[in-house]
């Protein structure tokens, strides 16, 4: 029997969070996707805290132009510039079930420019 789209967007979440578990050295970069935005949280799960969190909601990207793409790239580059003043510099890179092409991939691509390393 087939599953339907978001019991294999469910069952692929899982099976990345048993491999990528985020710590204080090496958070867990968590991609949320929604049809108009995108979210974005560095995630220490041994404690269970969110280190830094970055959306295209914020106030910041509020007077941006451009496709939803381009703004995941901004949103990219604005985590690692946040991750860089939390004295972060190396991330585990969760894309939630999502698959890495258009947004997802260039919020990666803008972080890895900005200096994260995955």
């Amino acid at each position: 029997m087939r599953l339907s789209k978001s019991q294999r967007k469910l069952r692929v979440r899982r099976r990345i969070r048993k491999v990528s578990i985020g710590t204080a050295a090496k958070p867990r970069l968590s991609v949320f996707r929604s049809n108009k935005e995108i979210y974005v949280q560095l995630i220490d799960d041994r404690t269970g805290t969110t280190l830094a969190s970055v959306s295209s909601r914020d106030k910041s990207f509020a007077s941006e132009k451009g496709n939803k793409t381009e703004i995941a790239a901004l949103v990219g580059k604005a985590i690692a510039e946040k991750s860089k003043k939390a004295g972060i510099a190396q991330i585990a890179f969760d894309r939630g079930g999502n698959l890495y092409h258009g947004r997802v991939k260039a919020l990666a691509e803008g972080a890895r420019e900005a200096g994260l390393k995955f």
